[in-house]
């Protein structure tokens, strides 16, 4: 389908149009929504600003390194495709700016030998990423493909290392790299550049694997379900960041730009919420704070990152094993600072409780906040981690998948980021599932959060081998806000508005805004291993009655 002529065939739904109607629309049917094909121009003219851009420089390269013959010589291949297409070869390279903020962008297109990847698009491609190397650029590649080109032999095999290599320099020097999912992009493309991105966006029904579905289906001889390797089922099983249609393509992209833009830092909240003085605190009801904690009125995550941030762009998936509902996370601007904000999502409603696995994360939930953490490390922006979970979801599906790898993999992975790392307890936190999202250089909470190793109910049960004991357990294990900041094991306690952030939200994420400007701000003018450093430090001291004396905890006075 192409909005050339005056009357057109969808060629999914068989639907006649108007052709001038399907190029208004991006060449998207109108009546099923499909999206058809781009060419490298078109796809440029609509992802950039006023539909200019910049070509780079072409790079020579071997052209028929085989002497490639079957029914036709590839030589003749190759140059029946640059008559048909006006392209050099599958992949055009431009400079452009997106939504404001420059790039770099390679397209791939289908027309050219079915986007297939040999010497001279390894090449341009590789060249484009050591151009936005060079000039510390984001990169977009947009591809389409069905894989390496055979006429090329070993030689375009070698083009899926080279690309992916350059892929690591990017990452080296903290360079965003975003990958657009047009359909089809199979084989050595998908299992390379395509897939090797900091975010990965797709076109709905865009469709991404190594093998092909005839190929699958011949060798296990089985039929596959209609939805197989198309991006609905790839953001599902955790492959994918997001899905967006093409009319709001270049305004998602953009918004992704801005996210790793640096910014100068905003200055401190006039007001100061943060508790720090346990004095100040009331004497607690462990167990009250308990219930008020497990509130399924107070904010959620989500409702957090509504009121109290700005332009959150939600990142799906581990690229592993799954996505989990469980945990949330994403960019996202505090006072006009981008942060990387992750959090655990319980919901309120038995429908939202039960899709989001009642707040309790499993190992894919927290691959995906390492991999989150992973990308705000190299793009040097804060991370800021809401806690909110009875703990990680102890199912014999979790053990199989890792449950315990995970968490010790976040532990260890915090410990060491080079970004600011602020943590707060916006209402439960449930032993390692919460400390997994917790390993932060402040440690706040809300003066009605509870954070603890177990349950007051699972203590109770084994401690007096009674459920019913657990007013007793929560406050023998001093869950609540008060004895916590006391034991140094939170940095500062949030005030709550009225009894608690329920009765009034908006109050509430106003007090959590503040809280981590102020956070943030102390952590401001540190250095990557300043800030590593004073994040062992903080955890170093728990339990070393040498450290609390020499003034790196609260709680001297419980040291005999």
């Amino acid at each position: 389908m192409t909005g050339d002529s005056d009357w057109v065939l969808c060629s999914n739904c068989g639907y006649p149009l108007y052709g001038k109607r399907v190029s208004r629309n991006l060449n998207v049917c109108p009546e099923c929504d499909a999206h058809r094909p781009l060419t490298a121009d078109e796809r440029l003219r609509q992802l950039a600003d006023d539909g200019e851009y910049e070509p780079l420089p072409v790079p020579v390269t071997l052209s028929d390194p085989l002497d490639f013959a079957d029914t036709v010589p590839y030589a003749s291949r190759l140059a029946d495709a640059r008559r048909r297409t006006g392209m050099a070869d599958g992949v055009l390279c431009a400079r452009a700016a997106v939504e404001g903020s420059p790039v770099i962008l390679a397209v791939m297109d289908f027309r050219f030998m079915g986007g297939s990847l040999g010497c001279a698009v390894g090449e341009a491609i590789t060249a484009a990423m050591e151009t936005a190397l060079d000039e510390l650029t984001p990169l977009i590649l947009v591809t389409a493909s069905g894989g390496a080109r055979m006429q090329e032999g070993a030689l375009s095999l070698m083009q899926m290392a080279k690309t992916s290599a350059a892929l690591l320099a990017l990452d080296e020097a903290g360079v965003l790299t975003v990958s657009l999912i047009a359909d089809p992009t199979y084989g050595g493309v998908a299992a390379s550049f395509a897939t090797l991105t900091d975010v990965i966006v797709a076109e709905p029904g865009a469709r991404l694997g190594f093998a092909g579905r005839r190929v699958i289906e011949q060798t296990i001889r089985q039929t596959l379900p209609a939805e197989f390797q198309t991006a609905e089922f790839l953001l599902e099983r955790g492959f994918i960041d997001m899905i967006v249609p093409r009319s709001r393509l270049r305004a998602e992209l953009g918004r992704l730009l801005r996210a790793g833009g640096g910014s100068e830092p905003p200055a401190p909240p006039a007001t100061a919420p943060l508790v720090k003085d346990p004095g100040v605190l009331p004497e607690p009801d462990s167990w009250r704070q308990v219930r008020l904690a497990r509130d399924l009125g107070r904010p959620t995550t989500l409702d957090y990152l509504t009121m109290a941030f700005e332009g959150f762009q939600e990142l799906h998936g581990d690229r592993v094993s799954g996505e989990c509902p469980a945990v949330v996370g994403g960019t996202a601007r505090l006072d006009g600072r981008p942060v990387m904000v992750i959090g655990q999502q319980k919901g309120r409603t038995p429908a939202q409780l039960q899709a989001r696995n009642y707040g309790m994360p499993t190992p894919a939930g927290y691959r995906k906040a390492a991999r989150l953490m992973r990308l705000a490390d190299k793009l040097g922006i804060p991370v800021v981690t809401l806690v909110d979970t009875p703990g990680a979801y102890p199912g014999a599906d979790a053990e199989e998948q890792g449950q315990s790898v995970a968490i010790a993999e976040n532990l260890r992975l915090m410990a060491g980021l080079r970004v600011p790392v602020v943590s707060v307890v916006i209402g439960e936190g449930g032993s390692g599932g919460a400390l997994a999202l917790a390993v932060a250089n402040r440690v706040l909470m809300f003066a009605n959060g509870v954070y603890s190793v177990i349950s007051p109910e699972g203590c109770a049960s084994i401690v007096w081998k009674d459920a019913a004991s657990a007013p007793r357990a929560a406050e023998a294990l001093r869950v609540n806000s008060r004895d916590l900041l006391l034991l140094g094991v939170v940095d500062g306690v949030i005030p709550e508005p009225g009894e608690s952030t329920k009765a009034d939200p908006l109050r509430a994420a106003d007090l959590l805004r503040d809280a981590l400007g102020q956070a943030l701000h102390e952590l401001d003018g540190l250095s990557g291993r300043e800030l590593a450093a004073d994040r062992r430090l903080r955890f170093r001291r728990f339990g070393s009655a040498e450290l609390v004396r020499a003034g790196f905890g609260g709680f001297g006075d419980r040291i005999g």
